[in-house]
Formats: C-alpha cells, sequence, structure tokens
C-alpha cells in the first residue's frame, strides 16, 4: 500500500475512532455498517442536513408519477446508528496529513481513519444566464437539485404537454450522476406527449456533449434506435454542450467542441448542470487532477492516504455515481477499512456495478445494470435488461425505496 506524502498511521487499533462526512445514502451505509462490525469503534458523522432526500425518486416526482414530495423526505436522526456522534456541520477543510477534518465553524476533528461520502455539486452558475430560481418556471425544469424543484418540473412538462411545442433535452459534460436520468426524462416527455395528443405537434431535440447519450454502447444503441423509430423521432445533437440560457427570449445556447455557439429556441427545456467535486475535496490534497476524491477504483482506498476512503458520488471512478452503487460498493469500503485497521491489504475489490431502471412509458422500463467493463450484469431472472416490462416499472416504483432504505441502515 503506497504511503507517500501521508502520515503514519494511527495505532489506535482497539478503539479506532473513524469519521464519515457525508449522510447521504453511502455515508449511512458505511456509517451504520461499522457501527455493528466495529462495536468498539468511536464514530462520528458530519453532516449539517436533517432531512435525508432519496434522489431516485426526483425522476418519478419530475415525470408526474408521484405526486408529493413526503415520499421522498425522511430523517436523519432516524436512519443513523445508536452511540454515533452526530456533528451537524459540513466538512470546510480536509487535513489528511494531520488526520483532521475542519468543519464550517472552524472546529479541527482528529480521526484515525476517515471516509469520505460527501456526495457532488451541481454547477448550475456555469450556465451563462440562468439562475437556480429559475428552475420551475417559464418551460425551464431539472430533475436534479431538489424535491421542489422536481414537482415544478412535473408543472413545467404537464403545461407544456397540452398544446406541445419545442422541447430540448440536455445532458452534462462533466461526470454526473445518475447519468439515466436526462434519458429518462425525454422517454417520459415522449410518452406523456403520446398521452396528451400533441405528440405530432412538438419536435423533441437532445443534446448531447459527447458522441453518445449513454457511456454504455449497447445501452447507447438501444435508445437512440427506440429515439429513431418514434414518429416524429427524437432527434439527436452530438458534441453540443448547454453553455447559455436567455429566459426572456426562451431560447438556450449550445457550443460546439470548435467553441462555434447555436441558438435553439424553446418551449421547455431539462436543463442538466455540470458537476463538481465538492470544494472542500475539490481543494484538498485528496484530489485527483478533476477533483474527484482520488480512490482506488477497485478497493475504493485513497491513493495515497491509506487510512482514507471514498464511498458514493465524490469517488472519482469510471462508472458508479448512483444510488443503486452504494449497496455493492459500501460493504467493500467497510471490509477493506477493517483490513487496513488490522495491518492488512483491502481484500474485496468493487468492480463499479451500477444500476439504472430506465424508464421508457408509463407502466414499462428497462432494468439496465453495468460494470466498470461496460459489461450488462442482469441480477434479475429472465429480465432482459435491454427490452422494456411493468416488473422493471414495478420495481423503480414501489421496490427501489424500500431497498434503498434497507441499504442506509446497513441492513443489505
Amino acid at each position: 500500500m503506497a504511503m507517500t506524502g501521508c502520515s503514519p498511521l494511527p495505532i489506535h487499533q482497539d478503539s479506532p475512532s473513524i469519521v464519515v462526512v457525508g449522510a447521504g445514502v453511502a455515508g449511512l451505509a458505511v456509517a451504520n455498517r461499522l457501527s455493528r462490525q466495529l462495536p468498539n469503534a468511536k464514530l462520528t458523522l458530519l453532516d449539517s442536513r436533517k432531512n435525508h432526500y432519496y434522489q431516485p425518486g426526483y425522476t418519478l416526482l419530475a415525470t408526474g408519477v408521484w405526486k408529493s414530495a413526503d415520499k421522498v423526505i425522511n430523517s436523519n436522526a432516524d436512519l443513523l446508528p445508536a452511540g454515533i456522534d452526530w456533528v451537524q456541520e459540513n466538512a470546510r477543510e480536509f487535513l489528511p496529513d494531520s488526520n483532521q477534518v475542519v468543519t464550517d465553524s472552524g472546529k479541527n476533528i482528529d480521526y484515525d481513519y476517515l471516509v469520505i461520502a460527501t456526495g457532488l455539486r451541481l454547477g448550475f452558475e456555469a450556465i451563462e444566464g440562468l439562475d437556480i430560481a429559475d428552475l420551475g418556471s417559464d418551460g425551464i425544469g431539472s430533475v436534479y437539485p431538489s424535491p421542489e424543484v422536481a414537482l415544478k418540473t412535473w408543472q413545467q412538462m404537464d403545461e407544456f404537454r397540452q398544446t406541445g411545442g419545442r422541447a430540448l433535452m440536455t445532458l452534462a459534460h462533466t461526470d454526473m450522476k445518475c447519468a439515466g436520468a436526462p434519458l429518462k426524462m425525454t422517454f417520459m416527455l415522449h410518452d406523456r406527449l403520446t398521452q396528451a395528443g400533441t405528440r405530432q405537434d412538438s419536435d423533441v431535440q437532445f443534446f448531447s456533449p459527447h458522441g453518445t447519450v449513454f457511456s454504455v454502447p449497447l445501452v447507447n444503441e438501444n435508445v437512440l434506435s427506440r429515439w429513431a423509430s418514434y414518429d416524429p423521432p427524437i432527434g439527436t445533437n452530438f458534441h453540443q454542450r448547454l453553455t447559455a440560457i436567455d429566459k426572456g427570449a426562451k431560447a438556450a445556447y449550445f457550443t460546439d467542441e470548435a467553441g462555434n455557439q447555436t441558438r435553439q429556441d424553446y418551449d421547455f427545456i431539462h436543463v442538466v448542470p455540470p458537476m463538481f467535486a465538492v470544494d472542500s475535496v475539490l481543494n484538498s490534497a485528496l484530489a485527483n487532477d478533476k477533483g474527484w476524491l482520488d480512490v482506488d477504483k477497485y478497493t475504493l482506498q485513497h491513493k495515497i492516504y491509506d487510512n482514507v476512503f471514498g464511498a458514493g458520488d465524490i469517488n472519482g471512478t469510471p462508472k458508479g455515481k448512483t444510488a443503486a452503487t452504494v449497496k455493492l460498493s459500501a460493504p467493500i469500503v467497510v471490509t477493506n477499512l477493517i483490513d487496513v485497521i488490522q495491518g492488512k491489504a483491502p481484500s474485496q475489490k468493487f468492480d463499479g456495478y451500477t444500476s439504472c431502471p430506465m424508464l421508457v412509458e408509463e407502466g414499462k422500463a428497462m432494468l439496465v445494470e453495468f460494470d466498470y467493463e461496460n459489461n450488462l450484469t442482469p441480477s434479475v431472472p429472465l429480465i432482459d435488461p435491454l427490452k422494456e416490462s411493468y416488473f422493471a416499472w414495478f420495481l423503480e416504483e414501489m421496490m427501489l425505496k424500500p431497498a434503498y432504505m434497507a441499504v442506509a441502515k446497513g441492513r443489505v
């Protein structure tokens, strides 16, 4: 294990002090598992959020499947293990050479071992002319920021589908969480327009800053084939990055790889912002060259600081910014951390498992599962990951939240 540039591993092996930063599903899953597997450890959790948000449910809110934000809001207090020290502040700075985290108020918290599960930051400010307050009004929506914005996005979509018009669907140029969400929104917009009888009166265009709409080739081909088969088809525009919006004119501006900008008018636009590592990681010695937490993609241990592990969206791994990833990766983080505490090398390897229930139309979805190598890794017998089914829809609408809560509590 490389230790270059870091302080020696701490010696409190019988009762190690472990700090978990972040109370999203990744941080909670790790904290709950550590509480059971290391009952003598001193566990500390840093996060200012009192509410816990079931983010996979935002797409269901934003497409009118779920009607209430209450379905995605829980209390973090109800999800924490007994006996953990919950410091209700965020991490302002990481000092890995001295094994300390500095909180927003300036408090220094010492640790023997650290698990970073901060999630990521949405960069709406990178889109010129757009304010986050604009989301959910005047034809502008986004599934990502909050339950409230997701509900307002459905209101905008619902108003749009009454008459139809021109819709622009976008994708971020950065690494992003739930990369299937923009595709789900596009499929469901098509379906909602069809239901309203206004699809023939509508032009739906998808803009990708890449040469694809999804990173897994088989899934990308499947989606593009479906969109091309629609009447009228969903148009695809590649190497086009959303860089500006003129809200008053209802115009969006896209920039290609050569720096050329084009104007696209819209009646409805779904904005996917660029996404970045949180500043506390981005500005620390823990970051890789893109700003993400510099972990080994298999062990999820930091590449330089052996007493630091990452969980969830903050990790600088090729894939895995989904809640489903946490189900397989959180147990690996905990096992490997315990290995290190015991003076051994990490014994478990994560294969990059990611799952995306791809909504295709109301009542039908595809259950897409894959790994780092873009291999499809179906886990449900008799379910073809590239064919839509009611069962996959049922999983998304009815079964995934109970499964997610079990993951957060470290039970599965």
